[in-house]
């Protein structure tokens, strides 16, 4: 057995000035490496780590409004088309009277097909006076008509031109061009959303089909593209991609989600003032928040059968719309501040046959209707939520022929001159009809309505001052009612 080796003594070795240097400088080198990580991988300013704050100059936080609101929630019914106002909420005896005599030539300017114009047309439809209020309504509306008391109907509103596509960019941004925000773009610019699981600005279309100008109806157009309105699928997955194809563990998405949210701090802090990036940013956050809630606020397997049966979802031909109707209420419950409800193409524009066609519109979309302004009272909903119903025109009160000369298959034109829209809920005076056209229907006569005066009105109901309400623009002080004179319908607010 050999002997154990002896143990050495350690000396320690001397640091010559150089190698201290060396050390030094490495050591540096590995600060400043370490300084750059946390810049560029965490988006810290190499002080604080654990920076969080968000380079977001746009979002959808609740906001003050500028007074005390009376709405905290509104739901358009936008009817495209043009419904017409003499065959719906405003009967005219003088066109029973008169039917058939000649008027063309008194009002030519204001026929969009002068070569199919015919004579004064009477409403192939009967009214009654329904509710305390003792309002008129047409037969082909049984189911609206027993909630007449609940909303002022305004028979004297009135826009300014005559074509469809024009005539819609007046009603959804208050000018006749593209290229200008919607109305509820305008509502969550200025007041945000109480719900930040869900969109403040939600879409339902018709599945059929989109309206007329398409998704301009809800561009955000100069406002910051976090205010446009966002499209909703009414049956399946709310948005396509929502989820992921392969469930993850909650643990690893929550760091994937943490990850992407501080390297998307990072890309937007080094391009300052790019609202489409902004928006970007802000619709995946959005998205991850939705995955559960938007989810739910669709799964109408929790309603009652009654519930669905009041909507019409049992029935092919209401099936549809009291489905989008059904929804819009889920989502105004669950703080959502700005929901539109559309219908394929223009269902109301009945330039031929309009006894089959205006029954038909009628019969898509009256009974969700009603059962839209029912559900909402009987749960409470109504004190702060406005509902809105209307196109973006009317129709004239002489017939529109076709080739033939068919008077059975006689239609209305359109008409800027008068129109028919109603309001109900929060802030609003039930049971009352305010302003009347002339003896024909051709024009609105008393108590005028303009376009600008009914957003400025929409506006004052959520707190927002029309003239207060304003985005800087090149210089400009851009507004919803624009520069034109306006005023709010005061007569119809409670």
């Amino acid at each position: 057995m050999s002997d154990p080796k002896p143990v050495t003594a350690v000396r320690s070795a001397s640091i010559h000035r150089r190698h201290f240097f060396q050390s030094v400088g490495s050591g540096i080198y590995g600060g400043a490496l370490a300084y750059l990580f946390n810049r560029d991988l965490f988006g810290g300013s190499g002080v604080l780590a654990h920076e969080t704050g968000s380079p977001l100059s746009y979002d959808l936080k609740p906001k003050t409004p500028h007074f005390e609101p009376k709405a905290r929630a509104v739901i358009h019914l936008f009817m495209n088309g043009g419904p017409s106002q003499m065959d719906l909420f405003d009967p005219k005896e003088e066109l029973t009277r008169h039917h058939g005599k000649a008027y063309f030539n008194k009002i030519a300017g204001e026929v969009e097909s002068p070569g199919s114009a015919g004579a004064l047309m009477r409403s192939p439809f009967k009214f009654n006076q329904h509710g305390q209020s003792g309002t008129w309504v047409s037969e082909i509306m049984p189911h609206v008509a027993k909630h007449v008391d609940e909303i002022a109907l305004i028979r004297s509103m009135h826009s300014t031109i005559l074509t469809h596509e024009p005539a819609i960019y007046k009603i959804q941004s208050g000018r006749m061009l593209p290229g200008y925000p919607s109305l509820g773009s305008w509502v969550v610019y200025g007041l945000g959303n109480e719900n930040q699981s869900l969109p403040a600005y939600v879409v339902l279309d018709d599945p059929l089909g989109l309206p007329v100008n398409g998704v301009e109806n809800w561009q955000s157009a100069f406002l910051p593209p976090v205010y446009q309105g966002m499209r909703f699928r009414a049956t399946g997955s709310p948005l396509l991609n929502l989820k992921p194809e392969t469930p993850q563990p909650d643990d690893i998405v929550a760091l994937e989600r943490d990850l992407l949210s501080r390297l998307d701090r990072i890309h937007a802090r080094q391009r300052t003032g790019h609202p489409p990036l902004e928006a970007r940013m802000s619709n995946y956050q959005l998205a991850a928040r939705m995955q559960l809630e938007a989810t739910d606020a669709l799964d109408l397997s929790q309603e009652s059968p009654a519930t669905l049966d009041l909507y019409g979802l049992n029935d092919k031909r209401t099936e549809s719309y009291g489905r989008r109707c059904l929804i819009a209420r889920r989502l105004v419950e669950r703080g959502v501040r700005f929901v539109q409800l559309y219908i394929n193409g223009q269902i109301w524009d009945n330039h031929g046959n309009i006894a089959a066609g205006l029954r038909d519109a009628c019969e898509r979309t009256d009974k969700p209707v009603a059962a839209l302004l029912l559900d909402l009272k009987q749960r409470g909903l109504m004190e702060n939520t406005l509902v809105i119903w209307g196109g973006e025109f009317g129709r004239l009160p002489i017939a529109q022929m076709s080739a033939d000369m068919d008077e059975t298959k006689a239609g209305r034109d359109h008409n800027k001159n008068a129109m028919v829209t109603w309001m109900a809920g929060a802030g609003i005076k039930p049971g009352i009809t305010y302003g009347s056209t002339d003896e024909i229907g051709l024009a609105a006569a008393e108590n005028k309505i303009s376009v600008q005066d009914w957003h400025a009105t929409i506006l004052h109901l959520l707190g927002l001052h029309h003239e207060h309400l304003f985005f800087d623009r090149l210089g400009l002080k851009e507004k919803l009612t624009s520069v034109f004179e306006t005023s709010i319908v005061k007569d119809i607010l409670a």
